[in-house]
């Protein structure tokens, strides 16, 4: 069977559904090098979205960096929604979207 990646879904918080949906996949930019995955997440109903910037992680395999890109599921859309609550997301709001730094960590 083949692997299917999710790309977009619906998680539960506090009680409360967000949506998320992956916008960019990791990247190489001439400017800034590799720029990894960006995920969109938002109170369904509500307007402004954030947006959780992974970085590009890096493995070494045998002293050479291999790049891999991050996992993405359920699991990972809920962290990041708790830590940009937490980083004073407000999802009723209205605005533009509000970018949050994941660290290598997962939030």
């Amino acid at each position: 069977m083949l692997y299917k990646r999710d790309l977009a879904g619906a998680i539960e918080v506090d009680g409360q559904t967000y949506a998320w949906e992956l916008q960019r996949e990791p990247q190489w930019c001439t400017a800034e090098g590799w720029r990894g995955m960006t995920v969109a997440v938002w109170l369904v109903g509500a307007q402004r979205q954030a947006i959780l910037e992974f970085p590009m992680p890096t493995r070494t395999t045998n002293g050479s960096p291999q790049r891999q890109r991050p996992k993405l599921n359920g699991a990972v859309a809920i962290n990041g929604v708790r830590a940009a609550l937490a980083a004073g997301w407000e999802p009723t709001s209205r605005g533009r979207p509000v970018i949050f730094m994941v660290d290598a960590n997962g939030c």
